[in-house]
């Protein structure tokens, strides 16, 4: 893919390789290729979107596998993302419901300015490398740059183990839902970020920093979006069986962008249809990435379903 021609999204943030330790084998780890705008990249890949991911991966052979698994899956890595001394990993631990705890061995440090194509007409960020300096700032900076030709999504994905004191995590990421159009986030990561404030005060006052769309997944309640426009929309979950829930967050999120590629609403241009978007749109967003994310929790590991699957 040329991305100096074409339209395509661009994931900016950590790849990585996921250590997992399942309870039924714990003395035989498996080592997957991981890092949630990865994911997100991975994702829209298999869903037939251009898609580019900036990251930071080392020359050795984890970072060979990562190539490999997001090449794969037609996502092309961007040059200047080769740039670090070894490739960092995730310590997964899995408990019997399939949940995940991460201890993280991470490198983040990208070089600024981070290139961004004036061809990428949506830019996703977020996670770990939107709090992992020297890396952060140079991410968000990119993600202000952005703003000229695309829409901008964030996902939090907080990672308390490694993000430090709520209130100084909390201050990171609302510098980076002030330059976003859409921001979607968990209902666990709100709890964790506000210590516990009421999830509409949050959604209220991240929609009067500037996002058009404040999308909250809350697992088993299913999803939750609000927009500045005043649309508020519930998805009920589906009833799937649920393998392990790795992935799903950020299959979530490609899924969101995948649909609004399919409305149209991509582009710097779109910014203005996106903030009055309308409720039959709005439930469009929720039903294609819930049906994503279903997908991804039905099966192990951050395994998205490719187009043809849907």
């Amino acid at each position: 893919m040329d991305l100096s021609t074409t339209p395509h999204v661009l994931a900016i943030g950590e790849a990585l390789i996921d250590v997992v330790i399942t309870p039924d084998e714990p003395d035989f780890p498996q080592e997957i290729p991981g890092g949630s705008p990865a994911n997100v990249a991975l994702t829209l890949g298999r869903l037939g979107r251009p898609v580019a991911l900036s990251t930071w991966i080392g020359a050795d052979e984890r970072g060979r596998l990562i190539e490999f698994h997001l090449r794969d899956s037609d996502v092309e890595i961007t040059p200047e993302s080769r740039g670090a001394s070894r490739t960092s990993t995730a310590l997964a631990r899995l408990d019997a419901q399939g949940q995940a705890s991460y201890t993280f061995d991470l490198e983040w440090a990208p070089a600024s300015p981070l290139p961004v194509s004036d061809t990428a007409v949506v830019v996703q960020a977020g996670s770990i490398s939107s709090v992992i300096e020297p890396g952060a700032a140079v991410v968000l900076e990119a993600l202000e740059r952005s703003r000229a030709h695309a829409l901008v999504v964030f996902d939090p994905n907080a990672r308390p183990s490694i993000m430090g004191e709520p209130a100084r995590a909390r201050a990171t990421i609302e510098r980076f839902v002030a330059v976003s159009d859409i921001v979607k986030v968990s209902d666990e990561d709100v709890e964790w970020l506000t210590e516990g404030a009421p999830l509409e005060d949050t959604i209220a006052r991240w929609l009067g920093m500037g996002p058009s769309v404040v999308v909250v997944t809350r697992g088993k309640h299913g999803s939750l979006a609000v927009t500045a426009s005043g649309v508020r929309l519930s998805k009920t979950p589906n009833d799937v069986p649920v393998v392990d829930t790795v992935g799903a967050g950020d299959s979530f999120t490609g899924g969101i962008i995948d649909a609004l590629w399919e409305l149209g609403l991509t582009g710097a241009g779109a910014r203005d249809a996106l903030r009055g978007i309308d409720e039959a749109s709005v439930a469009a967003v929720l039903d294609r990435a819930s049906a994503v994310s279903d997908v991804t929790v039905s099966r192990a590991g951050a395994n998205p379903p490719w187009k043809h699957e849907l």
